[in-house]
């Protein structure tokens, strides 16, 4: 799928560097087909040694090398990178944003370049065991949706939505999901060691215990609820322990968790669309017309 195209990734930090490594375990190009920019020599240098990919501290030469062009930066540097970028990216080439919070419509305007794929990953990624949601302009071709597909599917499991709304929806469960299950985690070490094992012992049982709970519901198809009442028994434990949790509101506690989250990232998609539009004059556009760019 993606033999004779290469990959440039502005920003190589932590994502880029599970997307690299999930591209390079699953064969989908070699590693002279990857190049990396950053602000630190030795980051690149680094990515280099480990994985054989060409390492720079120049985006525009790394954005101009790559067919598929993958905006892997914070969401702050993002407006400082468009700038940089403007007008350098060709018809030809595809941009891949995993940019927190950037819409596509910022991300346009900022290139002045319509091609574009925008993802929301999650940091299981970084095991091959992420989950993507994605979706794309309607410039993008089929050849290069089935060339993102195929990246994502290295990283992980994913979805394509149609409308890009659904990735602040995404956001708030996948993206921000590990966060929930981390903080869950954590307290049941410590309410472990209350009752006295030791630390290392509180963290293997628990960490066996939510990869075997979810292993076991991947497996067995069956929903949720009936799950858990298998391990439920009337006047047991586990009946207790859920009568505490009901009655100290965790549904709804998660469910406004949820909500905050996916208001958040609206925020943020807004504020960086509002950037995005007034760092930009459309009398300057090289190569789209005005009144496409005020669409």
């Amino acid at each position: 799928m993606l033999n004779n195209v290469t990959l440039a990734f502005i920003g190589s930090g932590t994502m880029a560097e599970a997307m690299i490594k999930g591209i390079l375990k699953n064969g989908l190009t070699h590693p002279s087909r990857i190049i990396a920019s950053g602000p630190r020599l030795e980051r690149g240098k680094e990515l280099q040694k480990r994985y054989g990919v060409k390492g720079t501290t120049d985006n525009r030469e790394a954005a101009q090398a790559g067919d598929i062009v993958v905006l892997s930066i914070k969401p702050q540097v993002l407006p400082v990178v468009l700038d940089e970028l403007r007008g350098l990216i060709q018809p030809h080439q595809l941009a891949f944003s995993i940019v927190a919070g950037a819409r596509t419509k910022a991300i346009a305007q900022g290139l002045q370049h319509r091609a574009i794929v925008r993802v929301m990953p999650n940091t299981p990624a970084q095991i091959g065991e992420g989950m993507s949601v994605w979706t794309a302009t309607p410039e993008v071709t089929e050849e290069q949706r089935a060339q993102a597909r195929a990246i994502l599917q290295a990283l992980g499991k994913e979805i394509y939505v149609e409308e890009e709304d659904a990735l602040d929806m995404a956001t708030a469960v996948s993206g921000t999901g590990p966060t929930y299950v981390f903080l869950m985690m954590e307290a049941l070490v410590e309410a472990a060691v209350h009752l006295g094992f030791s630390r290392r012992v509180a963290m293997d049982l628990v960490i066996q215990t939510v990869l075997g709970s979810v292993l076991f519901a991947r497996e067995s198809g069956r929903h949720l609820a009936e799950l858990r009442n298998m391990v439920t028994s009337p006047g047991g434990t586990s009946a207790e322990a859920i009568y505490q949790l009901e009655k100290g509101g965790l549904r709804t506690i998660i469910s406004k968790a949820v909500w905050a989250a996916y208001q958040k990232s609206r925020l943020l998609g807004e504020m960086s669309s509002k950037r995005g539009l007034r760092s930009i004059s459309p009398l300057k556009s090289p190569g789209i017309p005005t009144e496409r760019l005020e669409k």
